[in-house]
């Protein structure tokens, strides 16, 4: 209850889940986010981390960093635009906005937060299967898509970048904002 655990694994041919690339650990409730990603749960290798620059702000900044801590890029919050439908800037290690990642679909975003203002129905919210879908864009170029599957006692999200065919987007801020969309906005 205290602590979030994600995994990454590869795709297999037939869409199954195949070798098992990453796992990741969030302790909730600190003052000052610091996430980790290892290469296997007895964490015996740093792959990266993702790291507040400050703690308890709406447009909070986090600096991604690999294993011996030079700056990867950064998940920035758009707080405006996030009032309606969840939306981050994902910066490059020089600082500049290199995409952005945004809830796909407006009506189901706004259903979503509607649906946490309902008496009793708040406590369930994040068991209802209502789609948290996302798309990485480049300019008005959609590079890539983040989609949690319903009806799954687990969360499961498949991520799928095969259009960043130039790979514009660093993977491993990939999966750095995956983990960020789930574990900064509490869900």
């Amino acid at each position: 209850m205290m602590i979030n655990q994600y995994e990454f694994f590869l795709e297999d041919a037939d869409g199954t889940a195949g070798e098992k690339i990453c796992f990741v650990e969030q302790k909730r409730f600190k003052f000052k986010e610091d996430i980790r990603f290892y290469t296997d749960e007895g964490k015996t290798q740093e792959l990266l981390r993702i790291k507040a620059r400050q703690a308890f702000d709406p447009r909070a900044t986090y600096d991604v960093t690999d294993d011996l801590g030079a700056k990867i890029g950064g998940i920035q919050k758009v707080f405006g635009a996030s009032l309606l439908r969840s939306t981050f800037r994902i910066l490059g290690a020089d600082g500049e906005e290199v995409a952005t990642a945004t809830e796909k679909s407006m009506p189901i975003a706004i259903t979503r937060r509607a649906v946490g203002f309902v008496p009793y129905v708040e406590n369930v919210a994040n068991w209802l299967p209502i789609p948290y879908h996302f798309i990485f864009k480049r300019g008005e170029q959609i590079i890539g898509e983040n989609t949690r599957q319903t009806f799954k006692i687990r969360d499961i999200y498949h991520i799928d970048m095969s259009l960043d065919s130039e790979r514009v987007l660093d993977r491993r801020l990939v999966l750095a904002l995956s983990v960020g969309m789930d574990a900064l906005q509490a869900r």
